[in-house]
């Protein structure tokens, strides 16, 4: 085999991986965020260097990725809008938007984001919102707590959500699902949670007005655990993917009108993470018993990204001025004061003289 074919193996190879792997799909952008067409693959433990450049801030790593355009220096998103989808490798979604092949699905939180967001909008009340329901997990910072002060987070809180009016039940095409199953009640559950935020963020409009950008992370799992119950060929996998792509569009719909065409939505679908992640859940309640008044958020400190360059300064400047000890003292003790001192000189000189 020439190296022509080798080359056109690798080819076909990279394309099927990027048809029928994981995927990172933009559902919406800004116009001035720019994600060109390709099949570039991206590891998963870059998405959150990623997303900060789509926020606009730096990172400490340049991300050699070519899928992403350099963006515009007076305009940054106002929000970023960012779906975890586990236990399938790809959603039929439209045909309009820009989609990645995802390498490496370890998993990954956007607390650096986060972090970088209350850092330099320290004055102002950004909303970030981590939520995983199958694991209750949940982070909120900023206006999340009086804007989601509301929303269920526990699997009781939203089981009982679903039996009250507005609930996705009633609208949904459940078909071969089946509300009193554990695994289809936990998948229409995420997508009650998605349906409340939508319409929490429709009543809350004035958020898109605050300078400080804001931040959604949502892990769902339900598909997962309906794929491990009943398999990917099953009616209930179909019926739960269909309705499951069609409550993510009108998510993205309503977060792009909310702040007015300037939010990014991604949707990563990962058929299972190589690597088990574990954090610690917060509830809502928590986060209103403040223990430490000049801390209300539970940050860790700060870290200095010059620490590095101090270190090193600190550390080089001591071994220079050790060795000019060293250097001085052997001088000193080998010097001859009749020859190398000009007081003993002088003072030779003096009594010569007298």
């Amino acid at each position: 085999m020439n190296r022509s074919n080798i080359c056109s193996v690798f080819a076909l190879l990279s394309v099927f991986a990027g048809v029928l792997g994981d995927r990172l799909t933009v559902l919406r952008n800004p116009p001035y965020v720019t994600f060109l067409e390709g099949q570039w693959p991206i590891s998963g433990e870059k998405i959150p260097d990623l997303v900060s450049l789509t926020m606009g801030f730096s990172v400490r790593e340049d991300l050699y990725w070519p899928g992403l355009s350099a963006g515009s220096l007076f305009q940054r998103p106002r929000a970023n809008a960012l779906i975890v989808v586990r236990g399938v490798d790809s959603l039929d979604l439209p045909n309009n938007v820009t989609s990645y092949p995802l390498e490496n699905p370890v998993p990954f939180t956007l607390d650096s984001v986060a972090n970088t967001v209350h850092t330099l909008f320290a004055d102002s009340t950004p909303v970030v919102l981590q939520l995983a329901p199958s694991e209750e997990r949940l982070y909120m910072m900023g206006m999340a707590n009086t804007v989601f002060e509301d929303l269920p987070v526990t699997l009781q809180q939203i089981r009982g959500r679903l039996s009250q009016d507005g609930s996705v039940l009633t609208s949904l095409p459940l078909t071969s699902l089946s509300r009193n199953n554990e695994a289809d009640l936990l998948f229409l559950s995420e997508v009650q949670v998605l349906n409340d935020i939508s319409t929490l963020l429709q009543k809350h409009k004035h958020l898109a007005k605050d300078p400080a950008p804001d931040i959604y992370s949502l892990e769902l799992a339900g598909l997962e655990e309906i794929s491990r119950r009943y398999g990917n060929d099953s009616p209930q996998f179909k019926d739960a993917t269909r309705i499951l792509t069609t409550a993510l569009q009108k998510f993205a719909d309503d977060v792009s009108s909310v702040y007015a065409n300037n939010a990014v939505v991604e949707v990563v679908t990962v058929k299972t993470f190589e690597v088990p992640l574990t954090r610690k859940s917060r509830s809502i309640l928590q986060s209103k018993q403040i223990s430490e008044p000049d801390n209300p958020y539970n940050l860790a400190y700060k870290y200095n990204y010059d620490y590095a360059v101090i270190f090193n300064i600190i550390l080089w400047l001591m071994i220079i001025l050790a060795l000019a000890v060293i250097a001085i003292s052997y001088n000193l003790w080998n010097m001859d004061p009749g020859y190398d001192s000009i007081i003993y000189r002088m003072t030779n000189q003096k009594i010569r003289l007298d």
